[in-house]
């Protein structure tokens, strides 16, 4: 059920709710199959008989219709897929996050001082102590990591240490030798999980305004700390990161995640510049 909390000016909400206040928005008949969302939507008193909003689900609604900056996080863990992200608007900003197992998002206004800080909180960035390793840069293909992914489901009632030495052997039989392929078997079975953040944004290049897009991606491998894997190159091109690509990661601390975070968001000189009309 669609849900607001008043003392914090949050929402729960899920895919088919937003459906329908798109349609509400563009004054289409809400169609059948989103008839249920849209009677729940009422019945949390978010919505009218009329179609109209409630005061507080305005500013929501004015930010998801208008987005300046979009800035999607996929997070890969235990529990499968999660998306959250950042709404940019004219007068407001709106995070969002999902919960494994519930189809509805929490929608949160943020104040833009915060943005930075509420995109780390989306990923668990953190300090902590970590252990030294003997290769902080690991380069090899996709073929190979899938080669240690594909170990995985078969580790169970193995210690920690047979754990890595079994990827380690499937590592090694898909051509990883050397320091790395210990570190990088090491990384696999440590790995608590790993994420992409991404923005995108009407901009300019050469000239041209257009989609612009921009993002980058985390491997969380808890004691082992962060690794930014720098190939395949973020965003990912259809096609991009087959059998025969180039993989590799680099080790990096939370302080440079942070860095990393500040320098996704787009500058003001990266928006394309609107031309006032002739009159």
């Amino acid at each position: 059920m669609p849900s607001f909390d008043s003392t914090r000016a949050r929402f729960r909400l899920a895919e088919d709710h937003l459906a329908v206040l798109k349609h509400l928005v563009d004054g289409e008949e809400v169609p059948a199959h989103l008839a249920e969302a849209e009677r729940a939507l009422i019945s949390a008193g978010l919505t009218h008989q009329d179609g109209t909003f409630d005061f507080s689900l305005t500013p929501l609604v004015d930010t998801l219709r208008a987005p300046a900056v979009l800035i999607h996080v996929e997070a890969l863990g235990a529990h499968g897929t999660l998306h959250h992200g950042v709404t940019i608007g004219d007068g407001h900003v709106y995070s969002h996050e999902s919960w494994p197992g519930s189809e509805e998002s929490e929608y949160v206004r943020l104040e833009p001082a915060m943005l930075v800080w509420a995109l780390a909180r989306m990923v668990d960035l953190h300090g902590e102590d970590t252990v030294e390793v003997a290769t902080p840069v690991i380069e090899t293909t996709t073929a190979v990591l899938d080669a240690g992914l594909r170990t995985l489901d078969g580790l169970h009632g193995l210690t920690a240490e047979e754990g890595v030495d079994r990827i380690a052997k499937a590592l090694e039989g898909a051509g990883l030798t050397g320091k790395s392929r210990i570190t990088f078997a090491a990384l696999i079975a440590g790995m608590r999980c790993s994420w992409r953040m991404t923005a995108l944004w009407h901009g300019h290049r050469h000239g041209e305004p257009g989609p612009q897009v921009r993002g980058f991606a985390v491997w969380d491998c808890g004691p082992l700390g962060y690794w930014h894997r720098e190939l395949p190159v973020e965003p990912l091109e259809p096609g991009q990161g087959g059998d025969v690509g180039p993989f590799k990661l680099v080790r990096v601390d939370a302080k440079q995640v942070w860095q990393m975070i500040t320098d996704l968001l787009p500058a003001a000189r990266e928006f394309a510049r609107v031309v006032p009309e002739e009159g």
